[in-house]
Protein backbone atom coordinates (compact mmCIF):
# COMPACT_ATOMS: atom_id res chain seq x y z
CA UNK A 1 0.00 0.00 0.00
CA UNK A 2 3.15 2.47 0.95
CA UNK A 3 4.02 1.91 -2.59
CA UNK A 4 1.23 2.58 -4.26
CA UNK A 5 0.99 5.97 -2.39
CA UNK A 6 4.53 6.47 -2.88
CA UNK A 7 4.28 6.39 -6.63
CA UNK A 8 1.04 8.41 -6.66
CA UNK A 9 2.65 10.88 -4.97
CA UNK A 10 5.14 10.90 -7.66
CA UNK A 11 3.21 10.36 -10.71
CA UNK A 12 1.30 13.99 -9.09
CA UNK A 13 4.40 15.71 -8.38
CA UNK A 14 5.76 15.04 -12.34
CA UNK A 15 2.49 16.30 -13.48
CA UNK A 16 2.85 19.18 -11.40
CA UNK A 17 6.12 20.44 -12.62
CA UNK A 18 5.14 19.53 -16.47
CA UNK A 19 2.22 21.30 -16.14
CA UNK A 20 2.99 25.13 -17.82
CA UNK A 21 2.89 28.23 -15.31
CA UNK A 22 0.23 31.15 -15.82
CA UNK A 23 1.71 34.46 -16.81
CA UNK A 24 -0.32 36.18 -14.96
CA UNK A 25 -2.54 35.84 -12.27
CA UNK A 26 -6.47 34.99 -11.90
CA UNK A 27 -8.42 38.69 -11.26
CA UNK A 28 -12.00 38.58 -12.84
CA UNK A 29 -13.03 41.53 -15.66
CA UNK A 30 -15.97 43.08 -13.69
CA UNK A 31 -19.44 42.79 -15.78
CA UNK A 32 -19.68 46.23 -17.14
CA UNK A 33 -16.39 45.94 -18.40
CA UNK A 34 -16.92 42.73 -20.39
CA UNK A 35 -20.35 44.36 -21.68
CA UNK A 36 -18.47 47.19 -22.87
CA UNK A 37 -15.28 45.50 -24.23
CA UNK A 38 -18.25 43.30 -26.42
CA UNK A 39 -19.99 45.94 -27.89
CA UNK A 40 -16.56 48.26 -28.20
CA UNK A 41 -16.04 45.68 -30.56
CA UNK A 42 -19.33 45.34 -32.15
CA UNK A 43 -19.85 41.53 -31.23
CA UNK A 44 -22.75 40.14 -33.71
CA UNK A 45 -23.89 37.28 -35.46
CA UNK A 46 -21.29 35.22 -37.55
CA UNK A 47 -18.55 36.09 -35.00
CA UNK A 48 -16.07 33.73 -33.37
CA UNK A 49 -14.91 35.58 -30.09
CA UNK A 50 -11.64 33.91 -28.51
CA UNK A 51 -10.68 34.80 -24.81
CA UNK A 52 -7.01 34.66 -23.61
CA UNK A 53 -6.99 33.88 -20.31
CA UNK A 54 -10.56 33.46 -19.91
CA UNK A 55 -10.67 32.66 -16.30
CA UNK A 56 -14.00 31.77 -15.11
CA UNK A 57 -15.39 32.56 -18.86
CA UNK A 58 -17.57 35.82 -18.05
CA UNK A 59 -16.66 36.83 -21.00
CA UNK A 60 -17.39 34.24 -23.36
CA UNK A 61 -20.70 33.49 -21.05
CA UNK A 62 -21.84 36.52 -21.82
CA UNK A 63 -20.85 36.83 -25.32
CA UNK A 64 -22.57 33.48 -25.92
CA UNK A 65 -25.96 34.36 -24.07
CA UNK A 66 -26.25 38.68 -25.45
CA UNK A 67 -25.14 38.00 -28.52
CA UNK A 68 -25.71 34.06 -29.35
CA UNK A 69 -22.16 34.06 -31.17
CA UNK A 70 -19.61 30.90 -30.52
CA UNK A 71 -17.19 32.08 -28.01
CA UNK A 72 -14.26 29.85 -26.92
CA UNK A 73 -12.41 30.18 -23.73
CA UNK A 74 -8.13 29.89 -23.44
CA UNK A 75 -7.43 29.16 -19.83
CA UNK A 76 -4.51 27.43 -18.64
CA UNK A 77 -5.83 26.73 -15.16
CA UNK A 78 -7.49 23.42 -15.22
CA UNK A 79 -9.67 24.19 -12.00
CA UNK A 80 -10.82 27.68 -13.97
CA UNK A 81 -11.12 25.69 -16.87
CA UNK A 82 -13.58 23.25 -15.36
CA UNK A 83 -15.60 25.94 -13.68
CA UNK A 84 -16.26 28.22 -16.79
CA UNK A 85 -17.57 25.18 -18.45
CA UNK A 86 -19.77 24.03 -15.80
CA UNK A 87 -21.00 28.12 -15.69
CA UNK A 88 -21.66 27.37 -19.11
CA UNK A 89 -23.79 23.96 -19.42
CA UNK A 90 -26.10 25.56 -16.24
CA UNK A 91 -27.00 28.52 -18.18
CA UNK A 92 -27.13 25.88 -21.08
CA UNK A 93 -24.79 27.96 -23.24
CA UNK A 94 -22.35 24.84 -23.24
CA UNK A 95 -23.04 24.56 -27.35
CA UNK A 96 -21.73 28.08 -27.69
CA UNK A 97 -19.38 28.75 -24.94
CA UNK A 98 -16.72 26.19 -24.75
CA UNK A 99 -13.16 26.38 -22.78
CA UNK A 100 -10.08 24.60 -23.31
CA UNK A 101 -7.26 24.37 -20.89
CA UNK A 102 -4.49 25.31 -23.29
CA UNK A 103 -1.16 27.65 -23.77
CA UNK A 104 -2.58 31.02 -25.15
CA UNK A 105 1.10 31.42 -27.20
CA UNK A 106 0.09 27.85 -28.87
CA UNK A 107 -3.31 27.37 -29.45
CA UNK A 108 -4.01 28.09 -33.28
CA UNK A 109 -6.41 31.40 -32.99
CA UNK A 110 -7.33 31.43 -36.72
CA UNK A 111 -10.46 31.39 -36.35
CA UNK A 112 -11.24 34.36 -34.20
CA UNK A 113 -13.21 37.69 -35.61
CA UNK A 114 -13.02 38.54 -32.00
CA UNK A 115 -9.64 38.12 -29.42
CA UNK A 116 -10.41 39.62 -26.31
CA UNK A 117 -7.49 39.95 -22.96
CA UNK A 118 -7.14 40.66 -19.96
CA UNK A 119 -3.06 40.17 -19.43
CA UNK A 120 -0.34 42.20 -19.22
CA UNK A 121 1.48 44.59 -21.44
CA UNK A 122 4.40 42.12 -21.40
CA UNK A 123 2.08 39.25 -22.07
CA UNK A 124 0.30 41.42 -24.60
CA UNK A 125 3.46 42.31 -26.42
CA UNK A 126 4.75 38.84 -26.43
CA UNK A 127 1.07 38.02 -28.60
CA UNK A 128 1.24 40.67 -30.49
CA UNK A 129 3.32 39.14 -33.56
CA UNK A 130 1.28 35.96 -33.28
CA UNK A 131 -2.39 38.00 -33.27
CA UNK A 132 -0.85 39.86 -36.53
CA UNK A 133 0.44 36.87 -38.29
CA UNK A 134 -2.60 34.16 -37.42
CA UNK A 135 -5.25 36.79 -37.22
CA UNK A 136 -7.64 37.76 -40.41
CA UNK A 137 -7.63 41.20 -41.46
CA UNK A 138 -10.55 43.28 -39.98
CA UNK A 139 -10.65 40.74 -36.40
CA UNK A 140 -11.11 43.07 -33.42
CA UNK A 141 -8.79 42.47 -30.55
CA UNK A 142 -9.99 44.30 -27.41
CA UNK A 143 -7.34 44.43 -24.05
CA UNK A 144 -8.78 45.50 -20.49
CA UNK A 145 -6.37 47.67 -19.19
CA UNK A 146 -3.21 46.80 -20.94
CA UNK A 147 -1.40 47.75 -24.14
CA UNK A 148 0.31 46.24 -27.02
CA UNK A 149 3.56 48.81 -27.25
CA UNK A 150 3.84 51.06 -30.44
CA UNK A 151 0.71 49.53 -32.06
CA UNK A 152 -1.56 52.12 -31.51
CA UNK A 153 -5.47 51.64 -30.53
CA UNK A 154 -8.80 52.25 -32.66
CA UNK A 155 -10.53 52.98 -29.84
CA UNK A 156 -9.89 53.89 -26.08
CA UNK A 157 -12.70 53.66 -23.89
CA UNK A 158 -13.10 54.24 -19.80
CA UNK A 159 -15.91 52.01 -17.94
CA UNK A 160 -15.92 52.14 -13.80
CA UNK A 161 -12.43 53.60 -13.89
CA UNK A 162 -11.19 50.87 -16.33
CA UNK A 163 -9.28 51.26 -19.66
CA UNK A 164 -10.30 49.39 -22.44
CA UNK A 165 -8.33 49.50 -25.84
CA UNK A 166 -9.49 48.12 -29.42
CA UNK A 167 -7.21 47.42 -32.23
CA UNK A 168 -8.65 45.98 -35.67
CA UNK A 169 -5.56 43.65 -37.30
CA UNK A 170 -4.92 45.32 -40.73
CA UNK A 171 -4.34 43.97 -43.95
CA UNK A 172 -1.05 41.39 -43.99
Amino acid sequence: MKLLVALFCLCLAGNAAAAPKPDVIYVPTPQPVVDAMLEMAKVGPGDVLYDLGSGDGRIPITAAKRFGVRAVGIEIDPALAREASHQAWRQKLDKLATFRTADLFTTDLSEATVVTLYLLDSVNLRLRPKLLSELKPGTRVVSHAFHMGDWKPDQEREVDGNMIYMWTVPAH
